[in-house]
């Protein structure tokens, strides 16, 4: 009887355990079919054939009008959910705030910046801040940064006007503060600053420590 009991009590803690197991796994396997319908959730869009909704002609910029980039210069992307924007990154575009736009535009270029800032302050953007463009020259900091061109030549200072200076001062107070990025030369940078690039821009001209002041004067006032 004893003996009965006793292997009775035996079969039910393996019932239980077996039970335990299986209730235990249905768990773990429902809790991972929410972390995968979650995951899905966020990244569907990435599936063949389908497109993230994007509104025709929406700016990340109040200032900004809207002039799309051709596809080939940027990537699309879900930033900053996939990628953590840390970084702006300065360009000059050697040349007019036209031949820029022209530029982007064309598919065989295989570059563009979000942004252009001509000297006479106005502001130009081409591609979405959530999508990657092609404008560092290498991945990691594509994936990581906005870029802002701004018109004119490294070597002719008076092509950094006063009004060029305070719109990009103001846009790019506006991305540090969406995306809590430090107003300082680590997260502000240069192209010439990127790893392994061989251009200069924006050049010995560009005055860094007049930019930085109007920035950090611009972020005050968005916050």
């Amino acid at each position: 009887m004893g003996a009965r009991k006793a292997s009775a009590g035996k079969d039910g803690d393996r019932r239980i355990g077996r039970r335990a197991l299986i209730v235990g796994g249905v768990a773990a396997a429902a809790g991972t079919a929410v972390l995968a319908r979650d995951e899905l959730g966020r990244l569907w869009w990435r599936v063949p054939g389908v497109e993230k909704p994007r509104e025709q002609g929406a700016v990340d910029f109040a200032d900004a009008r809207w002039v799309a980039a051709s596809d080939a210069n940027w990537r699309r992307a879900d930033r900053p959910d996939d990628y953590g924007i840390d970084m702006v990154i300065v360009h000059v575009t050697q040349g007019s705030f036209d031949s820029a736009v022209r530029a982007f535009q064309d598919p065989g270029h295989k570059a563009a910046t979000h942004y252009i800032v001509g000297q006479d302050g106005r502001v130009t953007q081409m591609i979405r801040e959530l999508d990657v463009a092609y404008h560092a020259g290498d991945r990691d900091y594509n994936e990581r940064s906005v870029g802002i061109e701004h018109e004119g030549f490294v070597d002719r200072p008076q092509d950094f006007t006063d009004e060029m200076y305070e719109a990009s001062a103001r846009l790019t107070a506006r991305i540090c503060a969406r995306y809590d990025i430090p107003v300082d030369r680590e997260h502000i940078i240069g192209h010439v600053e990127v790893p392994g690039t061989d251009h200069t821009d924006p050049g010995p001209h560009w005055d860094w420590d007049r930019y930085m002041r109007l920035v950090r004067r611009a972020r005050t006032g968005t916050v």
